[in-house]
């Protein structure tokens, strides 16, 4: 067993983003000195240097030569032609403590420390994590494991220091349409509550809160950029995916999400850890209960939340889960731009707003208005619902758009949508017996939606609601014809929205 080498190879810059960190080599080079697929290596340009797992090619790169990628090459500095120093590295601790997790066994605190340092050093491959990850998943950690989880996260990157008192809202998602944070935010922020909203973009859903605010105004910005604004207007409604703020869990989720899988107490960890590296003391949590979303029912979600309370509690932050009616859209709008519509609508004229939109944000707004004093057990929806229908929050909502470079005096109209649209029309007449949030979800991804911005769902009729035939249902918005004809065929599939009558069936037949 060769135990070190030091090469020098030349680099040829490969024109992809692979986002990993990974070295192509030419496999007479690396059977000469001793590597082979999924090896690590450490690659030195300057005084720069980074741990990579090799891949091997026959024709790609020829003899003497390292394929580096995009963003391997800009991380470091690399150019073509480079002479690249090439050097042994050892198979991290890590892996053996992320083994030791496949087999069943407790992490210790120093375990958990070395495999997040590791994590976010690149030391790992994409499959260890991924094998780190389904550990979790199959074998579970306990509440002292989960703990040390998050702080180490948190640990892994910087913290946002506000002057003032922090809260923050979070929803495990699973609901389309649930752009309530929009409402939340200016309402919390009206007080002397501290809201910095850090969300991520959509990767499963038709629209992340990111996306939705994205056609108000610039989510993009830097950690003290986001202290300036927030200390000016109290909230912000931003994309975290640029401000270090947890990054383990960035890099965690990069591999969870093509797995389909969401271990809970990698989730638990996830939340809390970007939360408290935001600062929040206080957090309203939202769990959604319903079929297609992640809870099944409300003794799951009671059990989700007594968890989160109890690690919020020895973590010393305060975390208040509302419990939700999860079971169709919240709002009539799906994608990131007909939500900004709905929300900024709903803050215009929020008597004539969609009341499962209303109802949501107030309660959450609620949660975190009583949790902190600012009023009485018992009147903290009362108080938000007040503050939304006299307007009060869409002058903060407009404060906050524009700190944060949009158009404060936007309205609904402006926001361009899908110039290519569908409606579907009841068959017969009837009453609204279900509305399948998968299947919504499926045809506002297949639209376009998040990365069209005008791609989308709008829902006409909900569960409960009588209808003639030809009534419409709900109508697609696309950027592009050939989006809306896959979106049509997934929708005449799956059957969204199911339109019954009265009478379901007769038995006997004859």
């Amino acid at each position: 067993m060769i135990l070190f080498f030091n090469v020098e190879l030349k680099a040829k810059i490969i024109d992809v983003k692979a986002g990993k960190r990974s070295v192509i080599i030419n496999e007479e080079d690396a059977q000469k000195i001793g590597i082979e697929l999924n090896d690590r290596v450490k690659v030195i340009s300057d005084s720069k240097s980074s741990t990579c797992i090799v891949e091997t090619t026959k024709s790609l790169v020829p003899k003497g030569i390292i394929g580096i990628y995009e963003d391997l090459s800009e991380a470091l500095g690399i150019k073509d032609g480079d002479n690249i120093n090439v050097q042994y590295e050892q198979t991290p601790l890590a892996v053996e403590y992320i083994r030791k997790k496949v087999k069943g066994e407790k992490l210790s605190e120093n375990e958990i420390k070395e495999i997040i340092k590791d994590l976010v050093d690149n030391e790992l491959s994409d499959l260890e994590i991924a094998e780190f990850i389904f550990a979790i998943n199959y074998v579970g950690l306990d509440l002292e494991e989960i703990k040390t989880l998050t702080l180490a996260m948190v640990e892994s990157g910087e913290r946002l220091d506000l002057p003032g008192f922090t809260v923050d809202k979070h929803s495990i998602g699973g609901v389309p349409g649930n752009k309530v944070t929009l409402l939340i935010v200016p309402t919390v922020a009206l007080t002397d509550l501290y809201i910095p909203k850090t969300s991520s973009s959509a990767i499963t859903s038709p629209s992340g809160t990111a996306d939705t605010m994205s056609v108000l105004a610039n989510v993009k910005f830097t950690l003290n950029e986001i202290k300036s604004i927030v200390t000016k207007t109290h909230g912000c409604i931003v994309w975290g995916g640029t401000l270090n703020l947890a990054p383990a869990d960035d890099y965690l989720i990069k591999i969870e999400n093509p797995l389909r899988i969401n271990p809970r107490g990698l989730m638990m960890a996830s939340v809390l850890a970007k939360k408290l590296a935001a600062g929040a003391k206080v957090i309203a949590l939202d769990l959604p209960v319903g079929k297609g979303t992640k809870l099944n029912d409300i003794s799951e979600a009671e059990r989700l939340a007594k968890d989160f309370y109890e690690l919020g509690k020895s973590l010393g932050v305060s975390v208040r889960s509302g419990i939700t009616y999860g079971g169709q859209p919240i709002g009539r709008a799906v994608g990131p731009a007909l939500e900004a519509r709905e929300a900024l609508s709903a803050l215009i004229n929020p008597s004539q707003a969609s009341m499962s939109l209303l109802s949501k944000s107030a309660s959450l707004a609620g949660i975190l208005l009583e949790a902190t004093g600012v009023v009485q057990k018992g009147q903290g929806y009362e108080a938000a619902m007040d503050m939304i229908m006299k307007g009060k929050t869409y002058q903060k909502m407009k404060e906050i758009i524009e700190a944060q470079g949009g158009n404060p005096n936007v309205k609904p109209d402006d926001l361009p949508v899908g110039s290519y649209r569908h409606i579907i029309k009841a068959e017969t007449d009837g009453y609204v017996t279900s509305v399948d949030n998968e299947a919504i979800v499926e045809i506002s991804r297949a639209a376009g939606a998040p990365l069209d911005k005008g791609a989308g769902v709008v829902l006409y009729q909900k569960q409960g609601y009588k209808v003639n035939k030809n009534d419409p249902l709900l109508e697609i918005y696309a950027e592009r014809s050939s989006k809306l004809s896959d979106a049509i065929t997934i929708a005449e599939r799956k059957l969204p929205v199911l339109v019954e009558g009265m009478l379901l069936k007769v038995y006997p037949t004859y």
